[in-house]
């Protein structure tokens, strides 16, 4: 029987780390109106503790990459993962809304940000010569893994018992990941004494950056990026990335729901129904990115995440259950999509070394945009009593995402790697 090559473990093990890192971030939905209930917070101010969070985990995003090339996998996930239990259990004796806005947005946005921005590309570039593609979208995958699998749970758990009873499966579940990655995690093939996954001959791979202040490579990353047009025409698509996904739909969706009648659980439901079609939809689109042009596969996934938006709000208005079950699955099958290509592109232009480093400050844009969306959209319901604006203007940013990708010169990737942007 032919053995497992290990790098399919260190997928597994990241596969769940991120899955309990996603679930907590995706989550914040399914707490806004029990902490209003309970507390009497300001919608806008719990939105701001969110806003908060997305925004610190994506801003450190690069600043996570050059301390994975300084420190090394196994270690950064150790301290990533220990922090996200340490603000998870302060949560549950948080009374002020500063303390929401200190855990909530700090301690637990530091935690997830390795998990949610880097480790991806990462763990496929460091452990994976052939399959990086669905080795990504795998890993992308698993945030709606966790979304399809506990929201439901977190949703009963909330109306039944307790908001607390929620946070408390949160502590359960990062405590075993911290004993999982504590004993079986590696931070390179090296280290078990293999080759990467598809690798047939050992390459010589220079480690002059590892010596290097990692405050000072991910600036580098930064001031090298900035003088590429296409690095702009990323990070402008990948921040209305995050405006139209993690700002708007996984803080806001479920009480859009609720503002029209629709229960905590079934709202909640609709989001879990999203991660179904979205792990497939992610996958595939790793699958894709490996065997299509990366610039197509964009400009359809921003045209029609953008179309899907557009047609919520009067989804809801209607009170149309099969408008809204399509609505579920059109735009859960673009979620999160847009990922595995973003990150190939980054690849192709910057090269395997750097492009962590710089997919992490794209990424960084993709937070900068859920934060806007986030604390955004609870500024439009604070005015308006209405998400519908927020929900409306998303689909049309969307739209102005697939002009970017489109016009990103498909030769002129293969230009950059040859002439050296990598070896910054």
């Amino acid at each position: 029987m032919k053995r497992i090559h290990y790098s399919w473990y260190i997928l597994v093990i990241t596969f769940f780390s991120i899955i309990v890192a996603g679930i907590v971030m995706s989550s914040s939905g399914v707490f806004i109106d029990p902490l209003e209930n309970e507390f009497g917070w300001d919608r806008s101010i719990i939105a701001l503790a969110f806003a908060i969070s997305l925004f610190l985990y994506g801003i450190s995003g690069p600043f996570m990459a050059a301390l994975l090339e300084v420190i090394g996998l196994k270690k950064m996930m150790i301290v990533s993962m220990a922090t996200l239990l340490t603000g998870i259990i302060l949560t549950l004796m948080m009374n002020q809304s500063w303390h929401m806005i200190l855990i909530w947005g700090v301690i637990i946005g530091l935690g997830a940000s390795l998990f949610l921005t880097v480790v991806s590309p990462y763990v496929a570039n460091h452990w994976f010569e052939k399959r990086r593609g669905l080795a990504v979208g795998i890993l992308t995958a698993s945030t709606a893994t966790g979304q399809l699998i506990l929201l439901p749970v977190l949703a009963a758990i909330i109306e039944n018992y307790s908001w607390r009873w929620a946070i408390a499966l949160f502590m359960i579940l990062s405590f075993i990941m911290l004993i999982i990655i504590l004993l079986f995690m590696k931070n390179t093939p090296k280290d078990v004494g293999i080759l990467p996954y598809g690798l047939e001959k050992e390459t010589q791979v220079s480690n002059k950056g590892e010596k290097k202040n990692p405050i000072v490579l991910a600036f580098n990353g930064l001031f090298e990026a900035v003088k590429v047009k296409e690095f702009w025409l990323l990070a402008g698509s990948f921040f209305i990335c995050g405006l139209s996904t993690s700002g708007l739909i996984g803080t806001h969706f479920v009480s859009y729901c609720i503002s029209f009648g629709i229960p905590l659980v079934t709202a909640a439901s609709f989001l879990s129904f999203m991660g179904i079609f979205n792990l497939v939809g992610t996958t595939l689109s790793g699958w894709l990115s490996d065997r299509f042009d990366n610039r197509w596969l964009l400009f359809w996934y921003y045209g029609l995440r953008g179309a899907s938006l557009v047609l919520l709000p009067f989804a809801l208005n209607e009170g149309s259950t099969t408008m809204l079950v399509f609505f579920t699955v059109f735009y859960g099958l673009d979620w999160i999509a847009t990922v595995p290509p973003t990150i190939s592109i980054s690849r192709q232009i910057f090269g395997t070394t750097k492009s962590g480093i710089i997919y992490g400050w794209i990424f960084a844009s993709h937070q900068v945009g859920a934060a806007v969306a986030a604390y955004g959209g609870g500024l439009v319901y604070k005015f308006f009593n209405t998400y519908t604006w927020a929900f409306f203007s998303a689909g049309m940013f969307c739209l102005l995402a697939s002009l970017f990708v489109i016009i990103i010169k498909k030769q002129h990737s293969s230009q950059l790697t040859k002439e050296g942007i990598m070896n910054i």
